[in-house]
């Protein structure tokens, strides 16, 4: 199954076939960055599948480690790629709390492409979230909200209730 996913991933194709009717989701958390949220990624993924196909579901993957993917293109397959889904996405959900270079190039890229963007941050972490990132948060299509790892899940419900598919 894994290989088959990795196979699929490095084609650019997304984890789930056969919903072109789905909402298209981009999900965003650390890989290279540190591999220290991968649980809690694996619960926002598994939360996201409810409301629409999750492009980036590999972010996720137990077995991703911080050394990141290993594809047969390379880096440069994986920047293509990942900007291919990012075009294509309807939204996009980015965990934020482990500082990322990848994830807040993703971030910036989202907004210059006008893309739905929730950002989540967990304050008890003991970081400070870059001001670049909340500062980012104009309450419509950017938002970043603070949150407790036991309430991911009712978060992302109340979200996508209040911003229904377009």
């Amino acid at each position: 199954m894994a290989a088959t996913v990795a196979g699929a991933r490095e084609r650019g194709e997304p984890g789930q076939s056969g919903d072109t009717c789905r909402r298209a989701l981009y999900f965003c958390g650390s890989i290279r960055g540190g591999r220290e949220d991968r649980a809690l990624y694996q619960r926002i993924v598994s939360r996201l599948r409810r409301f629409g196909t999750v492009l980036t579901e590999h972010v996720a993957f137990g077995e991703l480690g911080a050394q990141g993917e290993e594809a047969a293109g390379g880096d440069r397959l994986i920047h293509d790629r990942d900007l291919a889904w990012l075009q294509r996405a309807d939204l996009v959900v980015a965990e934020v709390t482990q500082p990322s270079l990848g994830v807040g190039y993703e971030l910036g890229r989202a907004a210059a492409l006008n893309k739905r963007v929730l950002c989540l941050f967990r304050p008890q972490s003991g970081r400070v979230l870059s001001a670049m990132i909340r500062g980012a948060a104009d309450g419509s299509r950017f938002q970043v909200w603070d949150y407790d790892e036991g309430e991911v899940e009712a978060l992302l419900d109340r979200y996508f209730e209040a911003h229904p598919p377009e």
